[in-house]
């Protein structure tokens, strides 16, 4: 099978007067990027995985499958 990789785009807006946000704040760019794509594929993907493995049941043409 020949695989196209897409991305979603997620947006996280911080209150820049709490503590923890003023410490992801303080980070990189891409120190507070790995941050959140980290929470979101721990705690995103095994909640979405049974939906993904419904939409393939059945499909032979294409599968989705999510990247870690």
């Amino acid at each position: 099978m020949i695989k196209v990789e897409h991305y979603l785009k997620f947006v996280t807006e911080f209150d820049e007067t709490h503590p923890s946000a003023i410490r992801i704040l303080s980070l990189e760019k891409d120190e507070q990027i790995a941050i959140l794509e980290g929470l979101l594929k721990d705690h995103l993907l095994p909640t979405i995985q049974p939906t993904i493995d419904e939409l393939n049941d059945g499909t032979s043409w294409a599968k989705l499958k999510a990247v870690k």
